[in-house]
């Protein structure tokens, strides 16, 4: 027999949960959700987990101040704590980056989100024993800080089968479905069998090209490489806010442990990957170039180490932007691109979804829909950011 739901959702990821928790908690309960391995396998859990609000886009400031409500809630919405800690998040810049931070802080203020400049004083005071001289200004969002993606996607996962959604893990979807109108109507899974649906959701991060293009939908995301380095000082890191340092293009959090996650904010020249088949470490010259910004950072650490490094892959569209919206054709709707901001803005995500599949429109504050829509790379009407920071690509 076929099997049939309302809404098929193809990742089981954080993005995929999310949307099927955002359904369901409308009381769109006939939602199945298809993840190929086990749920939130995939890049989900290669997330650094940085929450923030900082960019140069006004639609993704806002779904992330959105978000920031939602982790800073979650015991209440979810009776799981999602792993955020709202340890704060610094934005340090050169003087080379100055006019575009005092843009960024006046429009994300513009927008209501809780964010103002501190000075060198008070940035020593949330961060002892940093190297501060090269920085000439800093945002700090004392809202902001650290959670977990993987642990975030579980409490969406959990929630959304308390309200009737349905998870099918280790089920590989082989092929969409289409019908001699054009209209896709559900998916083939790798066994053959086939699951039939009145709109399907592809929310499969890297895997989505393979997936589209088996309905002729052709979608420009490439998996590019994130190198990850743990470092221990010798002595525990205390509670300090998430640094991203575009002084130094690095950005630095403190891990659970009081470890070091120490990450690359220079995407210049970007490498890309096999999300299928890739080294999951750091390579020699990524780690040495890590060690070497970090030391610099932080000069006295009492007896540094690396303990550990992994590898990711941000899904990225040209513009660094998500693609949330319906495809060109009917019946399949696409949420994939989220190029490093999928883990901050995942609550958003969900509602957007929820909101643009059942009603066309969405009532999230100060987020336009047509930001995000496919057809944007076509016509060559980029999502870029107003005061991009030198360096630091399109990441904020």
């Amino acid at each position: 027999m076929t099997e049939t739901a309302k809404y098929v959702i193809v990742g089981g990821g954080l993005e995929g949960l999310a949307i099927a928790w955002s359904l369901a908690n409308r009381g769109e309960s006939d939602v199945l959700v298809l993840e190929r391995d086990t749920l939130c396998s995939g890049m989900t859990g290669k997330s650094s987990g940085v929450v923030r609000c900082h960019y140069g886009t006004p639609s993704l400031a806002a779904m992330s101040w959105y978000s920031v409500d939602i982790f800073a809630r979650a015991t209440e919405l979810f009776d799981d704590d999602m792993a955020f800690r709202q340890c704060g998040y610094v934005v340090g810049v050169g003087e080379n980056n100055t006019v575009p931070l005092k843009a960024n802080v006046a429009m994300m203020q513009g927008l209501g989100i809780d964010v103002d400049f501190i000075d060198h004083d008070t940035m020593g005071d949330l961060w002892p024993g940093l190297h501060l001289d090269d920085f000439a200004a800093f945002a700090y969002e004392p809202l902001g800080g650290r959670g977990e993606a993987y642990m975030t996607g579980m409490a969406f996962g959990a929630a959304g089968r308390k309200l009737g959604v349905k998870v099918r893990q280790s089920t590989p979807v082989a092929a969409l479905l289409q019908n001699a109108g054009g209209v896709v109507y559900g998916v083939t899974l790798a066994d053959g069998s086939e699951v039939h649906a009145d709109h399907v959701i592809v929310a499969a991060g890297p895997w989505t090209p393979a997936l589209t293009e088996t309905v002729g939908v052709p979608v420009d995301v490439k998996a590019q490489r994130a190198q990850l380095v743990l470092v221990d000082q010798g002595v525990p890191t205390p509670e300090v806010p998430v640094l991203s340092d575009l002084a130094g293009l690095q950005y630095i959090c403190r891990e659970p442990n009081g470890e070091l996650l120490v990450g690359n904010s220079d995407h210049q020249a970007p490498q890309y990957i096999d999300p299928d088949n890739y080294v999951n470490r750091a390579d020699d010259s990524a780690i040495e170039k890590n060690i070497m910004k970090l030391d610099q950072r932080i000069p006295r650490m009492p007896d540094p180490r690396v303990t550990g490094s992994y590898v990711g892959a941000y899904d990225v569209t040209p513009d660094y932007n998500p693609i949330i919206g319906p495809s060109p054709v009917d019946g399949l709707f696409l949420a994939t691109g989220f190029s490093g901001h999928g883990f901050k803005i995942s609550p958003a995500v969900g509602e957007l979804v929820a909101d643009l599949i059942t009603t066309g429109t969405t009532t999230l504050p100060n987020v336009e829909p047509t930001d995000f829509r496919y057809g944007r790379f076509a016509e060559n009407d980029l999502l870029l950011s107003l005061n991009p920071y030198e360096g630091a690509g399109e990441m904020r």
